[in-house]
């Protein structure tokens, strides 16, 4: 059990990052946990080789390239919504009627779009943070020793990303990759496609045909 209480807080960990990054800019103290620690270094290769990250300032880093890179992919030339992806009109839907709200809503996710730089709850950032928030769910029913309850929460996330993140983000963040400035933005995007794709395996094993194995 050990172990995949291991995995699951690197599961809960990795989804809280991808989501932080890609709900809007970075800023000091973000960085500062982030250059501290090698382990979430080592997911950002060609951010870790940058030289503007050793010629320049902190403040500098970030005015001259992170901020105008992120608003680049995320604010201005780029649109990061399940809906515009999805849509036949590619059209934003804001409001209720958004399928994921209604998903929100029965799980008590709570959207913020201010905080996220977002005008619709279908932001690649909001779904990676409802990710987040059931991911930390589940480790708390293993720490309990709930595993019907993890069992079930651990569908609920492999059908989100099922039925909903892996219809839409993959094209994005390929997008993303090819569009970013910055290796930073770069490396996201890389390890954001990589996770989820690896993530949806996992689930996919765990939850299996026979039975859900924190339930074996």
């Amino acid at each position: 059990m050990n172990d995949i209480l291991t995995k699951q807080i690197a599961r809960v960990n990795l989804y809280a990052l991808i989501s932080r990054i890609m709900m809007k800019e970075v800023d000091d103290p973000f960085l500062d946990t982030f250059e501290k620690d090698e382990m979430i270094l080592s997911f950002f290769p060609n951010y870790q080789t940058w030289e503007r990250r050793k010629d320049l300032s902190r403040q500098q880093l970030r005015e001259q390239f992170l901020d105008v890179d992120f608003a680049n992919l995320f604010v201005l030339h780029m649109i990061p919504y399940e809906s515009f992806y999805r849509r036949d009109d590619q059209m934003l839907e804001t409001g209720g009627e958004n399928p994921v709200v209604q998903i929100y809503n029965e799980y008590d996710f709570r959207v913020q779009l201010d905080a996220a730089r977002a005008v619709s709850p279908d932001h690649i950032g909001i779904e990676l943070e409802f990710m987040y928030m059931m991911a930390s769910s589940e480790l708390k029913a293993l720490e309990n020793e709930d595993y019907d309850a993890a069992c079930q929460i651990a569908k609920i996330e492999r059908d989100f990303l099922k039925e909903h993140l892996l219809q839409w983000a993959p094209m994005f963040l390929m997008n993303m990759k090819a569009e970013a400035g910055t290796p930073f933005y770069f490396d996201a995007a890389s390890l954001a496609l990589e996770f989820m794709l690896s993530d949806y395996e996992y689930l996919n094993e765990l939850i299996g045909d026979e039975g859900c194995r924190y339930q074996a």
